[in-house]
This record gives structure tokens, sequence and C-alpha cells, in this order.
């Protein structure tokens, strides 16, 4: 009648999200068959005459066509991991939350913000909760009491603000909000101390707060497709941070966009020769205007050149290595494309945080 599976498996879920993988964990799977709620309510019950439903540890109904939640699911009380994913469903019931669940996997529903029972936050066993696309506008204030949390998805919704109260999921390992409607992060995110990965990406984010740098085991920092035109300077002291990804920011944008170098003009060639050759004038000799553009001479930063620029320059794009595993721009100002050189050579013993904070600045 059904082609669900009950047996052992190492791998018990499609879940992006870690699960308890122990020796042997018995699983009922029916994901995948296109079930409506009625339908796996009644493979429950039978399955429960057949067996004890406490041999059970993991459930795997996701990819059906549920509008709630079977009640059959409270008898199996020894349930650790319950994937509910890619359902129709529009709530989460009382019930989910005594269970004592180490994963839930509820993405891709219509959950909005009403459709978390009050008491999820008594749970003392959750580490994994993945919610990721789904309506939720707000984060559920229940949330924020289930301290056991270490990864928490819940990109892809209408999230419009990030909780103060974020620091109270003090064991947080992983957190994505990507793709919401952030605009502002709390100071207080900085003191989710044993935070290794964030995910940011997809916002409406302008800045960020110096508190960032707090996160002293960060790996991974993804703000791409933000609104970023600078860092806070005090990022570049965070040692563990191995990926960090900055595309389709203002930030990078700027540095890459409008490269075209154009002829300089008779002005300016004509005032270059008059610097280069150390041309002797004064104000008998020259109009004031001319004076005054002469004296606005910029020396090209590299030092084994003595070329001088005005309105006209090379704008040459280095992207430096930072903590040796990703890179950064850093914008050179030239009098010419043949004076490019090795960064070091420009700065001399200029150390790769100096280069970071010209960028982060700029």
């Amino acid at each position: 009648m059904f082609n669900g599976y009950y047996g052992s498996t190492s791998e018990s879920s499609d879940s992006d999200a870690p699960i308890d993988d122990g020796s042997s964990i018995k699983t009922m799977d029916l994901n995948y068959l296109l079930l409506d709620g009625d339908t796996i309510q009644k493979h429950l019950d039978e399955m429960c005459k057949r067996s004890r439903p406490d041999g059970i540890d993991t459930m795997l109904l996701n990819h059906n066509a549920m509008l709630s939640l079977p009640p059959a699911i409270n008898r199996f009380q020894h349930l650790r991991v319950l994937d509910i994913s890619n359902n129709r469903l529009t709530h989460v019931p009382d019930f989910v939350a005594r269970l004592p669940l180490t994963t839930l996997v509820a993405k891709n529903n219509l959950i909005d913000d009403d459709g978390f029972p009050k008491e999820f936050g008594c749970s003392a066993h959750l580490k994994v909760l993945n919610i990721s696309g789904n309506r939720l506008s707000h984060f559920p204030k229940q949330l924020l009491s289930v301290t056991t949390l270490e990864y928490l998805y819940m990109g892809s919704n209408n999230l419009v603000e990030i909780p103060k109260d974020i620091n109270k999921l003090i064991r947080l390992k992983f957190l994505c909000l990507g793709g919401n409607h952030l605009s502002d992060v709390p100071v207080t995110l900085g003191m989710l101390d044993n935070l290794k990965a964030l995910n940011l990406s997809d916002n409406s984010l302008e800045s960020l707060p110096p508190a960032i740098a707090n996160l002293k085991h960060l790996k991974s920092l993804m703000l791409h497709k933000n609104r970023l035109r600078t860092l806070p300077i005090e990022i570049i002291s965070l040692k563990c941070l191995t990926e960090l990804s900055l595309r389709d920011n203002p930030l990078v944008v700027r540095f890459v966009s409008d490269m075209t170098h154009n002829p300089p003009s008779l002005l300016e060639l004509s005032a270059r020769s008059v610097k280069i050759n150390n041309v002797q004038y004064g104000e008998r000799d020259l109009p004031y205007n001319l004076i005054e553009y002469l004296s606005s001479a910029h020396h090209c930063v590299n030092p084994k050149c003595k070329g001088v620029f005005f309105d006209d320059r090379v704008e040459h794009i280095k992207f430096v290595d930072f903590c040796g595993k990703y890179r950064i721009p850093l914008l050179q100002y030239l009098c010419s494309s043949k004076c490019i050189v090795n960064h070091r050579n420009i700065l001399g013993d200029s150390t790769d945080s100096n280069m970071m904070r010209k960028v982060l600045l700029g």
C-alpha cells in the first residue's frame, strides 16, 4: 500500500542541517510520496498496531501534501529527528514542542508568525531548527528561549529585524538569515561567542556594527547581495575567518565598474611636462587658474616613477590576500598603466591589515 521505508539507516534526512546519526537510527521514511495528512495518519496508526512506536528515532515526512501534521506523531515519544519540509503546513502543533527532538526541519512550508506553539521555548533538547522558506515576518520570541539551539536556519522568509535578545541563543554555531528584509544588525549579535558561520546575504544591510569583530570563532561570513559601502575596520581582528563573501555590494561594485581609461587631455599632458621637467613659472607667466591647476599635482604611487597626474589617472584594482584565504580589492591611483607594480613595492612595509583599512574605509 505504501512505498515508505521502516528500518535502520545512517543517513536519515536530505536536510542541509546536521542530524544526530548514531550507529543505528531507526527511521520511518514516508518522503516524496505526495500523501495528505489523513493518509499519513492512517499509516502511522497501522504502524503503531504492528509494533511499538518507541522504536522510531527518525521520521521523514518531507515532500508530501500535508496541510497539518497528523496527531499520531505524538505517540512517537522517542522521536529525535522530524523532517516535515516541503509540505503546505501553516503551523507547527503544540505536541511537537513536547517531543524530545534534537532536529526539526520544517523548511519550505507556509508557516507564518502565529505558526509556532508557545510551548516551543520549553524544548530542552533541540539543537537544529530549519524553518527557511516560510512566511515569517518576525522572529518568533519563543525561539529565544531554546538555548540548546546550535544550528538555526531562517533564510528566505520575510524577516525585517533581528531581535536584540538574539544573544540568549548562547550555543549557536550557525545562523542563517539570508534572503530576508533585514536593514540592521543589533550589537548583541556580537555576543554569540560560539558562532562559526553567519549568513546575512541577500538583505538590505548598509552597515555592520563593530561588535561583529567579537565573534572570535567566526569562520564564514556571507554578506553578498546587500547595500554595504563599507565594513567596520575591526573585522580584521577575526583571525579564524576563512570565507568572506562580498559580491554584489557597492563596496565591491565601485571598484570594478567604469574601469576604462581615456587618453589624458592636452591640458593634463602639458601640466605633466611642466612638473616633470621642473619648468619654472610665476604669476607673470601664467594665468592664476593654470597656476592653481599645476599646484594640484598628485605623485604616482609607484616609487620608481617620478610622474604626476591631475584630473586624469589610472584606477587599478589589486585583489589583495587577507588571512591567506580570500581576497579584497585595493584601489591604486597611477599616472600610467605602465606604473602598475606589486603592492608591497608601492606600500612599503604596510601590512595587509593596513590595506584592509584603506579598502573598508574607502
